[in-house]
């Protein structure tokens, strides 16, 4: 295995380890990249993205890897499922996105299951207490997918937001 580090700056601090010849486990992809496109994809998703390709990292981000046809839920479900690592990039607008938050959801229950997966949280413009839901930034969208989903959707990723927001992560609220 070798291992990549980019730079000391916020998100390339990131450890990586990638081996050479091919992922243990089985996993497709190294890296899982889960954000809201609206808020990050043409900016901080797309540099983090190519970095990490760059870097030779197999990194899964849905409009790469999923093909024309597709059927867009299986194929992310089963793209977590084939990676090693998630990379949720929370910003402002993520919890608005209810298939942000399936992943989210799911993330959580893949690497509960296997102990050679890991989540690495990035807080885009959002503080951790905003996806710890002490504050109405996640909270007003969650109250928005209660009258679309119902309640046991909307606890399963309340509960996810607050597992993940508890992990070390790196917050690049007001930075470049």
């Amino acid at each position: 295995m070798e291992r990549k580090r980019d730079s000391p700056d916020a998100a390339a601090t990131a450890s990586v380890f990638v081996d050479r010849g091919h992922l243990s486990s089985g996993a497709e992809f190294e890296v899982f990249l889960s954000f809201r496109g609206p808020d990050t994809r043409l900016g901080f998703t797309d540099c983090l993205y190519h970095s990490m390709v760059g870097a030779g990292i197999r990194v899964f981000r849905d409009d790469e890897e999923i093909r024309k046809g597709e059927k867009i839920g299986g194929e992310l479900l089963h793209a977590i499922e084939s990676s090693k690592i998630f990379v949720p990039i929370f910003s402002r607008n993520y919890a608005s996105s209810a298939w942000c938050l399936r992943e989210l959801e799911h993330m959580v229950e893949c690497s509960g299951k296997a102990n050679d997966k890991v989540i690495l949280p990035i807080f885009y413009d959002v503080d951790p207490e905003d996806v710890k839901l002490k504050t109405p930034l996640y909270l007003d969208a969650l109250k928005k997918h209660e009258e679309k989903f119902g309640r046991d959707d909307v606890r399963e990723w309340e509960k996810a937001l607050t597992e993940v927001a508890r992990i070390k992560g790196w917050g690049l609220k007001n930075r470049g």
